[in-house]
């Protein structure tokens, strides 16, 4: 098995096919700032995702890609709004089809990957797509307290509140 890491980058689009056919490798790091579809869920782009890509095939010849990811992505947390470096550690391993049957013939385990007979795959987009799934629904950095949700409201802001108050007070004026 040959390891690539050109300047730290990963190759920006390779020939899936041929990466499993040697076996290939490759290291890097890409920058939060190149995911333009997951900095919406950021608060910022400081930082970037470590990242170790595998092709080959398994004990059934099934090919794969193999993404191990390690990035700390920074987000608000929804308990103190204050931003905090999430962990997100992935190992994710797709099996490489080039049609939809192909799925189907997935061992367990395996989530699938279409790939044409071109074979173009990019792995910066695979990284990216892996980060947006790894986002959680509500951010919550560790060791925030939850906020307490027994609010008692006045007798001021409960007659406010009530749609009703104001026919109240009407009931008692006379008519003119």
């Amino acid at each position: 098995m040959s390891a690539d890491s050109s300047a730290g980058r990963l190759p920006e689009q390779l020939d899936a096919w041929r990466m499993v056919a040697t076996q290939r490798t490759f290291e890097g790091v890409l920058p939060l700032s190149d995911m333009p579809r997951l900095r919406g869920a950021l608060v910022d782009t400081d930082g970037s995702a470590r990242v170790y890509v595998e092709f080959g095939e398994d004990a059934l010849r099934v090919p794969f890609v193999e993404l191990r990811i390690d990035a700390k992505l920074p987000l608000e947390c929804q308990r103190s709004l204050q931003r905090f470096a999430y962990p997100v550690k992935i190992v994710q391993r797709l099996g490489l089809i080039r049609d939809e049957e192909g799925e189907n013939a997935l061992p367990e385990g395996y989530e699938a990957l279409l790939v044409g007979n071109d074979g173009l795959l990019r792995p910066a987009e695979l990284v990216e797509d892996e980060l947006i799934l790894a986002v959680p629904v509500v951010p919550v950095a560790p060791g925030t307290e939850a906020v307490e949700r027994d609010w008692t409201a006045t007798e001021e802001e409960l007659q406010r509140a009530s749609p009703f108050s104001a026919l109240s007070s009407l009931k008692g004026k006379p008519e003119s």
